[in-house]
């Protein structure tokens, strides 16, 4: 099994550019079901949750070609609806959870659709119900089977209505929105997920022929046509990866510029980062961040600690609370991190506690972090990546620690970010891929 052997104490210099998004990434590649038509897709990230998802609508019968670089082509006008029933789809889709969002456009254009309980991080309940009410909602039947944990739905034409999420999930609302688009009538989605990524999604299904308003709402209107088109489009550039390499770049006191960024799409990521303290410069689309020896975290205006939590679009993702939280731990004050969304996310701590982090996890969902304001370093240890936004975390504090860690189960690393030691060790990290 690989794992990562980082030496710390190096500075990083130079430029970086983000790669694709892998959270719009995967609803984009699954959209490419609703046309028989060619879509050419920009920017796609090569890492392993995005492969797999491409491999695994190869199987289903898409026609997959790489154009070259990070482009690639797609027409599913001849897909394998009995594969959906096979124990390789089931295998495949078990270990993918960006596959859930397959069912909204199977469900749209073939009237059914199958999966298993599709895999992903352990972080926590992820629970589906959204989903599934969402498309009961528009007419379809729904089973689960629970023995063999086995979603299913079908419907001979769907009709469109109104709803209210119960909660504003991502992929909860793009699932329901591929699925509407050929639903009779007009779909109103209220507590619609309004994230980047889901604007970029129904901006590609607009170019397609669908008929999307509210975009960058939480209400989306859709008027159902009867088909949709071929089409090309970008992705943006990874958010979550721009915000790693700003808690980079403060932790290991490295000068970098981080290019591209698509800034306007960061929302408030940027004056979250500032508030602990980190300096950065906007350059045009790059952001610049010089080395700093020191960082000290703000307070509320009432003097009262300041709070640093997740909230749906426009607030801040949860993807980034693990960076967040590592970047305190050598900042000049206390901060509490609040992970309201998923209650296994903060586990990870125990290891930067076993690094000399001063943090008190309050409960599954809070953690207090006192900074060393780097009177104290981190010093090196072995550890295991519990996930990919935690496993970054884990690099990043192995990175800035006295000594050479070693982090074990870098698989969940790869599966969000493509040849990060690579990228890293050119900026002039030291970081060994090994097999043990």
């Amino acid at each position: 099994m690989a794992v990562f052997k980082v030496e710390g104490g190096t500075r990083l210099h130079g430029a970086v550019r983000p790669q694709g998004a892998k959270n719009e990434a995967l609803q984009i590649l699954c959209a490419t079901l609703l046309t028989p038509e060619r879509v050419v897709v920009h920017n796609v990230p090569q890492i392993l949750d995005v492969m797999q998802l491409i491999e695994l609508l190869a199987a289903m019968g898409v026609e997959v070609e790489n154009l070259g670089g990070d482009s690639y082509s797609f027409r599913a006008a001849d897909i394998d609806l009995d594969y959906l029933r096979s124990d390789d789809y089931h295998r495949r889709c078990r270990r993918l959870r960006g596959s859930v969002m397959m069912i909204g456009p199977l469900l749209a254009r073939f009237g059914v659709g199958y999966i298993p309980k599709p895999g992903g991080d352990k972080i926590g309940r992820r629970r589906l119900d959204t989903h599934f009410l969402g498309f009961q909602k528009l007419g379809a039947t729904f089973d689960f089977d629970q023995a063999e944990e086995f979603f299913s739905v079908e419907a001979k034409r769907l009709k469109g209505c109104y709803m209210l999420l119960d909660e504003a999930s991502v992929t909860g609302t793009a699932n329901i929105i591929m699925a509407a688009v050929f639903a009779e009538g007009i779909t109103t989605i209220y507590n619609a997920a309004c994230e980047p990524y889901v604007q970029q999604l129904c901006r590609m299904l607009n170019s397609m022929g669908a008929r999307i308003s509210g975009i960058a709402s939480n209400l989306l209107t859709i008027e159902g046509v009867r088909e949709l088109h071929g089409t090309e489009h970008t992705l943006l550039p990874d958010m979550i990866e721009v915000g790693s390499f700003i808690g980079m770049a403060a932790m290991t006191q490295s000068e970098l510029t981080i290019k591209d960024v698509s800034y306007d799409n960061l929302g408030i990521i940027p004056a979250q980062f500032a508030r602990l303290g980190i300096r950065f410069e906007q350059r045009g689309d790059d952001i610049y961040i010089p080395q700093q020896e020191h960082y000290a975290i703000e307070s509320f205006i009432d003097g009262s600690i300041m709070t640093i939590a997740d909230a749906p679009w426009p607030g801040l993702t949860p993807d980034l609370l693990s960076i967040f939280l590592v970047v305190a731990t050598q900042a000049k004050g206390a901060v509490l991190i609040h992970q309201k969304m998923f209650e296994s996310r903060l586990f990870f701590v125990d290891k930067l506690i076993d690094m000399g982090a001063q943090i008190i996890l309050c409960d599954p969902h809070r953690a207090t972090v006192i900074g060393h304001d780097r009177r104290i370093p981190l010093r090196a240890t072995r550890m295991s990546s519990p996930d990919i936004r935690a496993g970054v975390a884990l690099l990043i504090a192995a990175m800035s620690a006295e000594g050479t860690s070693t982090i074990q189960n870098i698989e969940q690393i790869d599966r969000g970010y493509r040849d990060i030691d690579g990228r890293l060790n050119a900026l002039g990290a030291r970081i060994t891929r090994l097999d043990e």
